[in-house]
């Protein structure tokens, strides 16, 4: 007959469990190369719009005056107004 585990018992019995999990190497976690990011030998392909994006965005660093330190913005103005434009033309 079995017998029956007390709260005691499972709780014992849990954290076990946590400590093997704590006690893992970190090359254990993970045993392939994530996927997610392409490799560095790889080029990087830029659909249309990324172009065109990019492209405006590159105008907006130049407007002004090619200083540092504004590529996020100029990145998200340049989306901003690719997409809008496409938005209103696809709505006309």
């Amino acid at each position: 007959m079995a017998e029956k585990r007390t709260k005691a018992d499972r709780l014992e019995r849990q954290t076990e469990q946590l400590e093997k999990r704590v006690d893992r190497q970190p090359d254990e976690f993970e045993k392939e190369p994530s996927t997610l990011a392409p490799k560095s030998d790889e080029p990087t392909v830029l659909t249309p719009i990324e172009q065109q994006i990019q492209q405006r965005a590159y105008e907006l660093y130049e407007q002004r005056g090619r200083t540092d330190g504004h590529d996020l913005d100029d990145w998200l103005q340049a989306e901003c107004e690719i997409k809008g434009t496409q938005a209103n033309a696809a709505a006309a």
